[in-house]
């Protein structure tokens, strides 16, 4: 549990929940700060341990301090009972924004996807171009979409580089499929690389692989990257190709 990070990786979930904790019960004058680092539980405390019930957001309702507290955060009673009902009650803010937001983008992720697997192959190959010099791949947008589509040789479609200079290459291969990639398709491209003098290379594909697959390019010497729908989407996302921004919100501390 100490170790366990928040969603955002950025935090534990231990000091996030003790924060927390802390905090509702100073509100809640349960406790007082005496210096830095220093609490010293009070009177209200001492009584509040006394009475051996579970000390939660219902129970913290009874003290005016804390009632206020939820008021200017705008949190109702209403919210607090619908928590304990569905047993989110240790649930830190910044848990509930994360868990909010990961499932907004998982919604996100799963619309992007449909939207793709609806388009043409054109539009996927366009996709594909703007994606991977999005992630600083393929030099400019205008290099790489020249080299994506023009190989056509035993399943490659398209050359780009490693980076700005070309100092390595990359093949491409993007399949718009619904059906699971087998390992036959996967060897098939790695076959490809030779043809090329290619050592790496990326298969996208807006379905997913199977097992068979993806042990297969992990036993051998050439670097292939297998790229499924799912995380297809989450680089999108990631790099804003067919999303806009609607909404930030900034956390301060």
């Amino acid at each position: 549990m100490q170790n366990e990070l928040l969603p955002s990786g950025r935090q534990s979930t231990f000091n996030n929940r003790v924060h927390w904790a802390k905090s509702y019960l100073n509100h809640a004058q349960l406790l007082i700060s005496t210096g830095r680092g220093k609490i010293q539980i009070t009177q209200k405390g001492r009584d509040a341990l006394n009475t051996k019930e579970k000390i939660n957001k219902r129970f913290l309702m009874r003290y005016p301090d804390f009632v206020e507290f939820q008021k200017r955060s705008r949190v109702s009673n209403k919210t607090i009972d619908a928590e304990e009902e569905t047993n989110e009650t240790n649930h830190t803010p910044e848990e509930a924004l994360e868990e909010n937001y990961q499932n907004i983008r998982k919604a996100l992720a799963d619309e992007l996807l449909a939207k793709v697997k609806s388009c043409t192959p054109q539009f996927f190959e366009k996709l594909v171009v703007e994606l991977l010099v999005a992630m600083g791949y393929g030099g400019s947008l205008r290099d790489a979409g020249q080299a994506i589509g023009r190989s056509g040789d035993g399943g490659i479609d398209g050359i780009i580089k490693e980076d700005r200079l070309g100092l390595d290459v990359v093949c491409i291969q993007a399949k718009r499929w619904d059906d699971v990639v087998g390992r036959p398709i996967v060897q098939a491209f790695a076959g490809s690389l030779d043809g090329q003098r290619a050592r790496k290379g990326v298969l996208i594909s807006t379905s997913r692989f199977s097992k068979e697959a993806i042990d297969y390019v992990s036993r051998i010497d050439k670097k292939i990257i297998l790229i499924d729908g799912e995380q297809l989407a989450q680089f999108m996302i990631d790099y804003g190709i067919g999303v806009a921004e609607v909404q930030k919100y900034t956390v301060m501390k």
